[in-house]
């Protein structure tokens, strides 16, 4: 697994991404379908500064969160609610031995788009079906290739003001379009400093998702419109089937 980019591992960014990025608004939605599911143990990975982590423990939810950006934990763990979370530092492959039975897993964002590798995303796959009970939920966003997203993603120079008064300057320019690879990089200019943080996600065509999840476990029961970017990305419901054999040989189960 690649290490975390910048914007989540760097201390100075990590502390600024909820200020900048405050409209969560899609995560009342994503708590709201998992009222519909009757899911009561989610482990939510990749969850970064914990938004939906803490607001599921807020509603009474076990939940267990996961990520590989300490400094994002860091943040995540001095929120509201927080002492209610379980928090794991790592990908995915962590939650073994450690998160069995949960009735749901959920990647939101970018999470599922950041395993590029086809070897990191089979194992993160196959580490989350063996965190799943029978039957269990895995839930994921992934944006559409037909979109074309990021030809929207350039930033120019713009000034922000943050909390305590302080001024940065960010820019963001994407670098490398070889799909179904997209490269950006963001810059961030504080305190005479330039910090860069260059991320690559990974656009995967419908059929090619639902093969995988095929071929690791999991059966599709829906595909919905997210709730923050309508007609731009899809959210996959999935369920966990039953292994009877060697893994690659699934019988449905638990539907």
């Amino acid at each position: 697994m690649r290490p975390p980019d910048a914007v989540f591992a760097d201390p100075r960014l990590a502390v600024l991404y909820d200020v900048f990025d405050d409209d969560r608004s899609d995560l009342d939605v994503y708590a709201a379908m998992f009222d519909e599911l009757g899911v009561r143990k989610v482990v939510d990975v990749g969850c970064g500064t914990g938004c939906l982590a803490v607001l599921l423990a807020e509603r009474g939810l076990e939940v267990t969160g996961v990520d590989p950006a300490i400094a994002s934990l860091d943040v995540a763990r001095a929120k509201p609610y927080a002492d209610r979370v379980t928090w794991l530092e790592g990908d995915a492959m962590a939650l073994a031995g450690r998160v069995r039975d949960a009735d749901l897993a959920v990647m939101t964002g970018n999470v599922a788009q950041v395993f590029v590798d086809d070897a990191d995303w089979a194992a993160t796959l196959d580490a989350v079906h063996d965190v799943l009970r029978d039957g269990g939920w895995f839930v994921f966003e992934t944006r559409r290739p037909q979109v074309r997203a990021w030809e929207a993603w350039e930033v120019p120079e713009t000034e922000r003001v943050h909390p305590d008064g302080t001024h940065s300057v960010v820019s963001r320019t994407v670098t490398e379009v070889p799909l179904p690879l997209v490269t950006f990089e963001s810059v961030t200019r504080m305190d005479g400093e330039a910090i860069r943080s260059a991320s690559t996600l990974r656009f995967r065509e419908y059929d090619e998702i639902t093969r995988d999840l095929a071929r690791h476990g999991f059966e599709v029961v829906e595909v919905r419109d997210a709730p923050d970017r309508p007609g731009k990305e899809w959210v996959f419901l999935a369920r966990r089937v039953t292994v009877t054999g060697s893994r690659g040989t699934w019988s449905a189960h638990g539907s």
